[in-house]
């Protein structure tokens, strides 16, 4: 059977896969040779935004295919670069370079290349990122959304819920085992369970507001040596996650005056005030919107870039902090780090 394409892509985050994604990964292996699915956020810490790991999301998609359409998928984890387009799209170019020099059959001729996409809303901007490729738009199939489906999984009868989304056609049927699976027996599933509940009673707090309040951070990237000093969160959200000193500003002070009281009071860094603040090398605002859980959290980073020395300052965990650590920076992991502090740090240190 002729194809219109040698290859087709497919970029989302499938959290989780439901029939609206399984039309668009239907009608990409019907104009592709091999589709090519991208596998968004991944390598990101369990939490109820992202609640399955890349792995898992394979496996749910897999299942919905026949055997004959499974030989002829690809799936790739895709990490998440918030504070760099360009570096997210070049990552994408590398990852579909990589398949196509290994799958395509004709080395002498072009492959024909497609992404296939819907654009539902604001989150399908990348269909405009690659225009060597051609654009397939796919209707969005009955106006499905993901979010209502996660929380639906957090819900007081989430196993209730998965039946009624699986018998309404929401879910294909090997998901909703799936999940009613994952939901029953994982391990991880109560305590991300509690954080959603934790963060829907932090929001209802706030619903009296007349608008929906922006709240004000800072976070400190402090690094000496090739290391940054990280915290073990104590407290929900994010309880055992790894994370910048940090915190909310205080009505009455300056962003800098938080940063180091926050990083004070959550490491005991025993390094004079005029010492750190001489060592601030630059500021970012990091304002991803959906960065944290809580809500629309906008945070202001400090560098702060003390001199090289064989021994590192004694820290230890204090206020939110269960521990204090310096850590390699060649050894940070993004799937034991808060929220997007491992892109904070890779886009302050210039990694990113």
């Amino acid at each position: 059977m002729s194809r219109d394409y040698d290859f087709a892509i497919f970029i989302g985050r499938f959290q989780p896969f439901h029939v609206g994604h399984l039309k668009v990964v239907e009608e990409g292996l019907s104009r592709a040779e091999r589709l090519i699915v991208l596998i968004g956020s991944a390598f990101q810490p369990r939490n109820p935004r992202n609640p399955w790991t890349h792995q898992e999301r394979e496996t749910h998609i897999r299942a919905c295919l026949s055997d004959e359409e499974k030989a002829r998928l690809i799936c790739l984890p895709l990490m998440d670069v918030p504070y760099n387009d360009e570096l997210w799209v070049r990552n994408v170019q590398t990852s579909v370079s990589g398949i196509v020099t290994a799958h395509h059959p004709v080395p002498h001729k072009p492959p024909k290349i497609a992404l296939i996409g819907h654009r539902k809303d604001h989150t399908g901007f990348y269909l405009n990122l690659f225009p060597q490729w051609d654009a397939l738009g796919v209707d969005n199939f009955e106006s499905i959304s993901a979010t209502p489906i996660r929380e639906r999984v957090f819900d007081d009868n989430p196993a209730g819920q998965l039946r009624d989304l699986e018998g309404s056609c929401v879910l294909p049927s090997p998901v909703a085992q799936a999940l009613r699976g994952f939901v029953d027996s994982d391990p991880t599933y109560q305590a991300m369970r509690e954080e959603a509940e934790f963060v829907a009673k932090y929001k209802a707090s706030w619903a009296a507001a007349p608008y929906p309040p922006t709240h004000v951070t800072v976070d400190a990237v402090v690094i000496q040596s090739g290391h940054v000093l990280l915290v073990e969160r104590r407290a929900l959200p994010g309880r055992g996650l790894w994370a910048l000193p940090g915190g909310f500003v205080d009505p009455q002070e300056k962003l800098v005056d938080a940063c180091l009281r926050e990083l004070r009071e959550e490491t005991r860094l025993k390094v004079p005030a005029p010492v750190l603040k001489g060592s601030i090398r630059r500021q970012d605002v990091f304002d991803e919107p959906y960065r944290s859980a809580r809500g629309r959290t906008i945070t202001h980073a400090f560098y702060i870039e003390l001199e090289p020395s064989s021994q590192l300052p004694k820290v230890k965990g204090g206020d939110d902090a269960r521990h204090a650590r310096w850590v390699p920076l060649g050894a940070l992991d993004p799937q034991e780090m808060f929220e997007d502090h491992y892109y904070i740090i890779q886009s302050l240190v210039g990694t990113a």
